[in-house]
């Protein structure tokens, strides 16, 4: 390896970087791999490609690539004994596994990044590590949540044990943050406190939270913060029942989301004020945000968001007594459900479509398309008469009548089969000869001494004992290869002296290796003379663009939580069907 080709492999890794400050990624991946195929000798460079590697892998949503990249870097920071970089590497390897699911993976890398940076005082890698545990517990607490779809203080011991370890991380990095005045980790730390107190149901204590959080976007001019915040806020003065309240902070939402260009973040805003407004019974209002987010959820073609603006809609026009309209989004819904696959939706448009319909006095199979028709069309698609459906029959009744009749049978179809099997073994017997085959020694590299034995047979038992051993020699020979262990491969690694591949061959492979994973975007890179970063790393760009294509929906728990509000209201606007059947007075029951 040359000075030149450590200087190329340099000069590809330092456009790499550039390039992804700038945000394409995508680009700079290509030039670090290129310096990676340039080769250098100098670990301290390999390391920071890996880890600049693995970052912007992680940040293009390419997890497993990234995770084998920072694998990489914590091999070679072990290796040169930089007790820094395996902090580093192991918290970047944690977060990676975090977002693969992999969660106590995660704990046992983000740990390790704490107990070194503790090791080493540390104080920024500490925070770094208590913030990143406090993230991997909240998000295996979200996870086994929304496997049981419980509301937010509902969930299960199990549960609830996550997010609790999440808040006394989230509070210890908090509190270092504090003593080290870093209000733009303070900030951060206070959203994901008040995220997993909402998630525990101690709404009051996540409006303290996120209310900081809100004082602190302030400060820096975080209009994004900012407009999370108040986004949050609204969510839990909803479940304070403290509707007004929430509607103001939505509207913020909004204002915030339209200044930022965001035009999915402003559908779920107008999303989330609809259903406020139907829960203050203010339906006017509400039918207007909804249709905001209906104009939005079609520009941006997001179906579901679609879906659930007609929904929205249906529920809004049938309390006023539009039953037409109603009629008309419930339908609109009902095919929505089914173009995406929606069974759920499908269950709730066609409840919606049977209230209304009756309420109207319309007969199911006529007009707008009924249920009527739909069944049957289901009943053609799901049965197993459909297509093919017959012939299916007609194999599964030969394929009894051929059971039923080798039990009828009985011994004596087993007689007929054991009769045969036996002409076949007769009829095969005279060709076995024709198959043995004699051994014998094949003249080749493994047996090169084998060949002389028969000829030296009569030869002094020692020299019979030499020719032995050296024909056990050499055909084991072949099998050494398979019991050697192999040094980790690492890519770029050129020329590396004796003491370096002494140092691989030592560390630890295989499981110990797979449990060190992760992930921290926080790192980005490398210095200009080819040494590691020592620093704190940043975070790569945003480089999403202004015009976001959904989703415009916001979280599912909000969805599930207007839907249970909502609920306990229905019963107030269901009304007797009225006499004739066609008047047009009275409420249509809406149906969640």
């Amino acid at each position: 390896m040359t000075d030149m080709d450590n200087s190329t492999c340099l000069e590809l890794a330092l456009e790499g970087e550039r390039l992804c400050k700038a945000g394409d990624c995508r680009a700079g991946v290509a030039f670090f791999e290129a310096a990676i195929q340039a080769g250098t000798d100098d670990l301290r460079t390999l390391s920071a490609i890996y880890s600049q590697l693995g970052n912007a892998y992680f940040y293009l949503g390419e997890y497993t690539k990234a995770m084998q990249y920072h694998k990489h870097d914590l091999t070679l920071a072990r290796t040169m004994g930089d007790r820094l970089g395996e902090a580093k590497a192991s918290g970047n390897l944690g977060n990676t596994l975090k977002v693969m699911g992999r969660f106590d993976e995660a704990v046992l890398c983000c740990k390790r990044h704490l107990d070194i940076s503790r090791e080493l005082s540390d104080k920024v890698g500490e925070g770094r590590a208590l913030y990143n545990l406090g993230n991997v517990f909240h998000a295996k607490g979200k996870h086994l949540g929304r496997l049981g779809q419980q509301d937010p203080g509902e969930f299960p011991e199990d549960v609830r044990n996550c997010l609790l370890t999440a808040v006394n991380y989230y509070e210890e990095n908090l509190e270092l943050m504090r003593e080290i005045a870093d209000r733009a980790a303070q900030g951060r730390a206070c959203g994901n406190l008040g995220n997993t107190h909402y998630l525990l149901g101690s709404f009051t204590q996540a409006i303290k939270y996120h209310q900081e959080r809100l004082n602190i976007a302030r400060e820096f001019g975080d209009k994004a913060a900012e407009r999370r915040a108040h986004s949050n806020l609204g969510n839990a003065h909803i479940f304070l029942g403290e509707f007004e309240t929430a509607a103001e902070h939505y509207k913020k939402t909004l204002l915030l989301a339209q200044d930022l260009g965001d035009r999915a973040v402003e559908a779920q805003a107008c999303y989330s004020l609809g259903n406020t407004y139907t829960l203050l019974r203010d339906y006017p209002t509400a039918i207007d945000y909804h249709l905001r987010h209906l104009r939005i959820a079609e520009e941006l073609m997001d179906k579901v968001g679609e879906g659930r603006a007609c929904w929205s809609l249906g529920n809004a026009h049938a309390a006023m007594g539009n039953h037409e309209k109603a009629l008309h989004y419930a339908q609109r819904h009902l095919e929505i459900s089914r173009e995406i696959g929606d069974p759920t939706g499908e269950a709730t448009a066609q409840m919606n479509l049977a209230d209304l319909r009756r309420t109207l006095g319309v007969d199911s199979d006529g007009g707008c398309g009924g249920m009527g028709n739909s069944t049957k069309g289901h009943a053609s698609e799901g049965d197993d008469d459909g297509l093919y459906g017959a012939d299916s029959k007609a194999r599964r009744r030969l394929s009894m009548e051929r059971m039923d009749l080798l039990k009828a049978n009985g011994d004596d179809a087993m007689d007929e089969e054991e009769s045969f099997f036996n002409l076949v073994t007769q009829f095969q017997s005279k060709r076995m000869d024709d198959q043995r085959c004699s051994l014998a020694i094949i003249d080749n590299k493994e047996n090169q001494h084998a060949s002389t034995l028969p000829s030296n047979i009569h030869e002094s038992p020692s020299r019979l004992k030499e020719d032995l051993l050296d024909l056990i020699a050499g055909m084991q020979s072949r099998r050494m290869d398979e019991q050697r262990a192999s040094l980790p491969r690492l890519p770029g690694l050129n020329n590396a002296n004796p003491d370096i591949l002494r140092r691989l061959s030592s560390e630890p492979a295989g499981e110990d290796a797979a449990a060190l994973p992760d992930e921290n975007f926080f790192e980005m890179l490398m210095r200009c003379q080819g040494t590691r970063l020592e620093d704190q790393r940043s975070a790569l760009p945003d480089t999403s663009p202004r015009r976001h294509r959904g989703p415009t929906m916001p979280d599912e728990d909000f969805f599930s939580l207007i839907m249970r509000l909502q609920s306990g209201r229905l019963e107030d606007q269901r009304a007797e069907d009225p006499s004739p059947p066609l008047a047009a007075n009275g409420a249509a029951a809406t149906s969640s």
